[in-house]
């Protein structure tokens, strides 16, 4: 018969909670942010909308007054 005592069979397996478990915390932690910095970084920063668009290609003159407010309108309905 194996005499251990309880208390060191327990021992055994407790630096799985105070060790791994706060390492499993702080490695997906820092996965999340790794994640979060390479969206940001490759999405494209600030999407801009199709009004912002028209202003811009209006004021570097590529459409003319017009076409400008035709597309406003259509962007508008």
């Amino acid at each position: 018969m194996n005499s251990v005592a309880p208390t060191a069979v327990a021992f055994g397996w407790y630096w799985v909670l105070w060790v791994g478990f706060p390492m499993l915390v702080f490695s997906s932690m820092g996965n999340w942010r790794y994640a979060y910095q390479a969206h940001r970084k490759y999405d494209g920063g600030l999407r801009r909308n199709a009004s912002d668009i028209l202003d811009e290609r209006y004021a570097s003159g590529e459409i003319d007054r017009e076409q400008y407010h035709l597309l406003k309108g259509d962007i508008a309905a």
